[in-house]
């Protein structure tokens, strides 16, 4: 077992902190006070390749392993999580359409996607189903050999109209997972539209609203893998998106321990500097603690899903439910370090408080988390 990145990994590395210290964080807090969706910025990330980071190389992917996914998107979300979190539901997106798309698809959407020429939205959350996914209502309905006709509404969809692909979790059979079915449906597709942007307390680099369809014909060339595939298409995503949120909690805190390292250094009360007082320099310990160990159950999942393991999905479960709930308190921390300050926008600390508060909720909660580890704990 080897604790060290290679080479190729601490060049990867350097690569996504150079991009996020000098094209994201320095313009994070004017996106979010602003709720600016930076698709220009977003575009020169995929010219990194950091688009289709786990995608076959042959179809203009990366080629990367999870692993290195997981060390990027920490780098990327140190200058900005709530852009880096977008980066990582476009990943998935690309990877579902690679894992399981037919060769028509793949060659049809994965190039255009890979450079952001397409972004891309993951439609799985509706009105009445979060948590409990598989009561999804939105439908599908064949016309004929050629076409879909769907109606129905997503929900909470970062991306909303910005977005030029949208994968749709929807019901082509009957109740249950095995009814699930998941189709590309393209901006401008007739029939298809967007709810207002939502005013979110978070997560204001992307745009989120709700997507409608009101009887879209869509191409039956257009689903990816079979009828009835879709329910496990989404989980398998689901497991890698949950490793890549839980890397951007992990660059959130670690800006904000070095914030607070920084300020406690700096800043002094009853004649000496903050890093002087023993409370101090044991939350900065506690946080420091927390932190690398978060880090190592992410990176623990991201091998599991590298060689397929067989409790991958537990693992996944496990390093978000942890890294994003340890991660959003020390967030938390660093700010009660800043005092006052922290409060204030001119900081960084309220808007990292902000950004990794939502890793607890989305990818599923983190009670759903439980459930999941719970169920596979059972099972063994």
């Amino acid at each position: 077992m080897n604790f060290e990145y290679n080479e190729d990994q601490l060049n990867i590395k350097e690569m996504a902190k150079n991009f996020a210290e000098t094209e994201l964080m320095p313009y994070a807090s004017e996106w979010d006070q602003n709720e600016i969706f930076p698709v220009e910025t977003l575009k020169k990330a995929a010219e990194l390749g950091l688009a289709a980071i786990y995608v076959n190389e042959n179809y203009g992917g990366s080629g990367l392993s999870r692993l290195d996914a997981a060390i990027c998107f920490e780098e990327l979300s140190r200058g900005c999580v709530s852009t880096a979190a977008y980066i990582s539901i476009h990943n998935m997106v690309t990877w579902m359409i690679d894992a399981h798309g037919s060769d028509h698809v793949k060659e049809r959407f994965i190039k255009k996607l890979s450079t952001m020429e397409m972004m891309s939205s993951y439609c799985l959350t509706e009105p009445g189903s979060g948590s409990d996914a598989v009561a999804l209502k939105t439908k599908a309905t064949k016309k004929g050999n050629s076409h879909y006709v769907l109606n129905g509404s997503k929900s909470f969809i970062s991306g909303g109209p910005t977005s030029d692909i949208f994968a749709v979790m929807c019901r082509t059979g009957e109740e249950g997972a095995s009814g699930v079915s998941c189709i590309l449906v393209e901006k401008g597709t007739k029939g298809l539209s967007f709810g207002k942007q939502e005013k979110k307390m978070g997560w204001n680099s992307q745009h989120t609203s709700m997507v409608n369809f009101d009887n879209c014909e869509i191409s039956i060339d257009n689903l990816v893998g079979n009828e009835g595939d879709g329910f496990k298409i989404a989980m398998k995503g689901l497991d890698g998106g949950r490793v890549n949120i839980a890397a951007c909690s992990l660059g959130g805190a670690r800006a904000a321990l070095e914030a607070s390292m920084s300020y406690s250094a700096e800043r002094k009360q009853f004649g000496k500097s903050l890093d002087k007082f023993q409370v101090t320099q044991f939350k900065l310990a506690d946080m420091a603690t927390e932190l690398e160990a978060s880090r190592l159950m992410v990176l623990r999942a991201a091998c599991a899903l590298d060689t397929a393991d067989k409790q991958a999905t537990k693992l996944c479960a496990m390093a978000k439910r942890y890294a994003t709930d340890v991660c959003s308190e020390i967030c938390n921390m660093a700010l009660q370090i800043h005092g006052g300050y922290g409060y204030l926008k001119d900081f960084p600390l309220e808007r990292l408080v902000r950004d990794l508060r939502v890793h607890q909720i989305l990818e599923g909660t983190n009670e759903i988390m439980r459930v999941i580890i719970s169920r596979h704990l059972k099972a063994n």
